[in-house]
């Protein structure tokens, strides 16, 4: 047998081993075809489902935030002098009514003294009215005295009280400036850096600070909440002093890091945004917070008889709507679009268009068509 005719046998075999293997790939896909569809008319499908039930669950409202120091004293003095000394460590805590500043009280102690010798001198001369008027009341009886000599010195006696009561005024305001010779802390908390040094000459209620306290324990935070959920607040939940609330300051952080209350909320919309504004007091003993600081922000709300799904058993249709399969009479399932309320998690809380005891599926929804029936298993609540 020569070359040409083996090639012409080989050829002629590799010819027939891929028309087999043709025959053989459309013959399986047939029969896979006619399997699947055996399969399908062979009975009901079986899926799995759960039943809704209302519970009593805790949704968090996140709101921006800003955290804003409870209260801050800027410390200016009351009096003109020069200053002598400072009494204070910059960014330590003052107590209220910690002296913080010594202005020289040289000229105030002096006029003080000076208001208390003219208030001596005006109560003894007072002193000597009084007794001559005394003196005169029995002599005018005798015709000692003329009458208009016994009035004009009750005239000086009305004279020495008038007296009396500026000099006892000249001597509370010589006391007041002498006293503001000390400055002291209205408030407690952190005082910042003194802007003044020793020697200084500093005017009353100068424009000028001399420092700033910050009062830090608590503090508040100021959220922003649109006027529409303000209202659905108030008619959902009452009284929103009421409602916790809490701030996540970790970054994307699932667990909130400070709890407080509601203080108030404004009764003025902003025009421009339609929103208003709430302020929370937080305890901050350990001054993790500071002012200034942007926090995620929520209100904790309770939700009873909330109906929750797995958001993964639900499909989004093209106008937005929401739909789920539902296992109704006969076993039969039919799509049934609802409104979501909010996402809790990687589940929905169902609003219009859901009820509890409803069966839906969770498991092998692609393979579904309305009114197929199947049988329902794996129930689970």
């Amino acid at each position: 047998m020569n070359a040409s005719t083996t090639n012409k046998i080989w050829l002629a075999v590799v010819v027939v081993v891929l028309i087999f293997g043709i025959y053989q790939w459309a013959g399986n896909g047939v029969s896979e075809s006619q399997k699947m569809q055996a399969g399908l008319n062979a009975g009901p499908l079986k899926v799995s489902v759960m039943k809704l039930e209302s519970k009593t669950i805790h949704v968090y409202e996140n709101l921006p935030g800003r955290t804003v120091a409870f209260q801050v004293a800027e410390i200016r003095p009351q009096v003109t002098g020069i200053l002598k000394d400072r009494l204070f460590v910059e960014g330590s805590f003052v107590e209220e009514g910690t002296a913080l500043y010594q202005i020289d009280s040289a000229p105030y102690r002096a006029s003080y003294n000076s208001a208390v010798a003219a208030l001596e001198k005006t109560k003894a001369n007072l002193k000597s009215s009084k007794a001559t008027n005394q003196r005169f009341r029995k002599l005018v009886k005798i015709d000692a005295v003329s009458q208009q000599e016994y009035d004009d010195n009750n005239s000086r006696v009305a004279l020495a009280k008038a007296d009396l009561g500026v000099a006892e005024a000249a001597v509370a305001q010589a006391k007041i400036n002498l006293d503001f010779t000390n400055v002291y802390a209205p408030i407690s908390g952190i005082i910042g850096k003194s802007r003044v040094t020793k020697g200084a000459l500093i005017t009353a209620n100068q424009e000028a600070l001399l420092a700033t306290i910050t009062q830090l324990d608590p503090i508040y935070v100021d959220m922003t909440l649109a006027s529409s959920q303000l209202s659905y607040l108030r008619q959902n939940f009452g009284d929103l002093r009421k409602i916790p609330v809490f701030i996540f300051t970790d970054g994307e952080g699932k667990e909130p890091t400070h709890s407080g209350v509601l203080k108030f909320y404004e009764v003025t919309v902003d025009p421009t945004t339609s929103s208003v504004q709430l302020r929370a007091q937080f305890p901050n003993k350990k001054v993790a917070l500071l002012p200034g600081l942007y926090v995620r922000a929520a209100l904790q709300l309770e939700l009873n008889n909330a109906l929750l799904l797995p958001q993964k058993v639900t499909q989004r249709m093209a106008n937005g709507d929401l739909t789920v399969w539902v296992v109704g009479e006969g076993n039969k399932v039919s799509s049934i679009p609802f409104r979501e309320e909010r996402a809790h998690g990687d589940q929905w809380v169902a609003g219009s268009g859901l009820n509890p005891g409803d069966v839906i599926v969770t498991d092998g929804m692609i393979r579904l068509e309305p009114g197929m029936t199947v049988i329902p298993i794996n129930q689970t609540n």
